[in-house]
């Protein structure tokens, strides 16, 4: 009896030693992996490169640690938002960001010649294993993350920098003569990437699918309107994007509903003089210029805001004769579509008609084929408000301003004109730092301490209205 007793205990030692030993393998498989060196490494911006497996093994052990989606953010919090922003703000974090900023700033290109530019893009997204099309209007990217089906989301980031010599002197100046970030588009871009690698860490939370879109040449060449024929907006129902902006403190956000930018466009006209009859070309010319400032003083709503200047004047060289012809030129502006293009409408009439009373002929030009003409910017008012709600649970009611109108243009207005729109500032002034000078200025730079912060709202705005969308 004894000894059958202590001949089954033996036996259960055995069998169980040799089912623990059959699980090792499998504890090894999970635990000894490489981590995935993507997600949240400063490194990577440079040298990593993903290994599947890894991913595999990292990917087991992410959602083992967090919560299913339906746990966490069902209904948006502020909770949430600070999760976002708290990855935003991990030191190796802000340390990559300003890493990739820095790059960019030191290798500015023009419209439509951002190469190096898409290829730090597509490196970065690569190193993320986040799938994108390239590419579209000649440098852009179109990236995704989330669930591949609707809704869909997009924020956009332009990448191209400015024909101007910088003259501020620190360790990161543009090695490209003549050619330097002086809008802020360096920022934006890495925003941008940086709120892919948090959504790609939370993107078993997105309730639908984030697109990316680094647009080439918005200061020239009206890049967002030939990414909108290359099909980045397919299937997208809203878009956001931002603008650093030297009039706020740094992180505060600022937007308004409705026009926030003004449309623009520019105009050249030739008038010529009949060189057989006594006619001045001069003097129709100037007629025209005076006739032109009546538009807007006499013919336009004094609370519709509208600019019509003359900028160029060109009547030759010579002091000892009256030229053949006059060249003129300038710029309008308006906060509504009726109204840019009445006032488009009324600068050809006025001047054609202008040089018919003095015996000239006149043509005007207004560049359509060269794609200067730029709608207004209008924020739609929903969208509006949820970038209003978005910065005021990430950073506090006090660091949301309503912005008024500003007569600056951005090529963003075409994406506006096709699905509803949120378009905002963030600031980057610091006066400590010597960040207070306009955009376009050679002497422009930014507070680097806004990187994150932007990069935590793109994030925010995108997972939460696909939260709440």
């Amino acid at each position: 009896m004894n000894f059958n007793k202590l001949t089954i205990f033996f036996y259960l030692i055995s069998i169980s030693f040799i089912n623990f030993n059959s699980l090792i393998p499998f504890a090894e498989s999970i635990f000894s992996g490489d981590r995935n060196p993507s997600l949240f490494d400063p490194s990577c911006s440079l040298s990593c490169k993903s290994d599947s497996n890894a991913q595999k093994n990292q990917s087991r052990l992410v959602s083992a640690a967090k919560p299913p989606a339906s746990s966490r953010c069902e209904v948006w919090s502020k909770a949430c938002s600070e999760e976002v922003l708290s990855l935003a703000k991990l030191p190796e974090t802000v340390e990559w960001l300003k890493r990739i900023r820095r790059r960019i700033h030191e290798n500015p290109e023009l419209a439509f010649e951002e190469f190096q530019t898409s290829q730090l893009i597509r490196d970065e997204l690569d190193r993320m294993q986040i799938s994108y099309r390239y590419p579209l209007a000649k440098t852009g990217v179109r990236a995704w993350i989330g669930t591949g089906g609707p809704p869909f989301v997009a924020v956009r980031a332009d990448m191209d920098a400015l024909p101007i010599q910088e003259a501020v002197e620190w360790e990161h100046k543009s090695k490209v003569s003549g050619k330097m970030h002086a809008c802020g588009h360096d920022a934006h871009v890495t925003m941008l990437i940086g709120a892919a690698k948090i959504l790609k860490n939370r993107e078993n939370l997105l309730k639908g699918t984030v697109i990316l879109l680094f647009q080439p040449a918005e200061e020239a060449g009206n890049g967002a309107k030939r990414m909108i024929g290359d099909g980045a907006l397919e299937d997208v129902e809203a878009i956001f994007a931002v603008h650093v902006s030297h009039e706020h403190p740094t992180a505060i956000i600022g937007s308004r509903p409705g026009p926030l930018l003004a449309g623009c466009g520019f105009f050249r006209a030739v008038i010529i003089r009949n060189p057989h009859h006594s006619v001045d070309a001069i003097l129709a010319a100037s007629a025209a210029v005076i006739s032109l400032q009546g538009i807007v003083s006499r013919e336009a709503n004094p609370l519709d805001s509208q600019v019509v200047s003359v900028t160029s004047f060109n009547g030759g060289t010579n002091l000892d004769m009256i030229p053949d012809k006059v060249v003129i030129g300038g710029t309008f502006r308006a906060f509504s579509n009726t109204s840019f293009y009445r006032l488009l409408q009324r600068i050809e009439e006025v001047i054609v008609e202008q040089a018919r009373v003095y015996g000239c002929e006149a043509t005007v030009d207004f560049f359509e084929r060269e794609y200067t003409i730029y709608p207004p910017t209008v924020n739609d008012d929903k969208m509006y408000e949820h970038v209003r709600k978005v910065a005021v649970d990430l950073l506090g009611e006090k660091n949301f301003r309503v912005v008024p109108p500003m007569m600056g243009a951005e090529d963003f207005s075409f994406f506006s004109e096709v699905v509803p729109a949120g378009f905002f500032y963030i600031g980057v002034r610091n006066e400590t730092l010597g960040s207070i000078h306009t955009g376009h200025s050679p002497y422009f730079m930014i507070d680097e301490d806004v990187l994150p912060i932007g990069a935590a709202a793109h994030a925010t705005i995108a997972e939460r209205y696909l939260n709440e969308h």
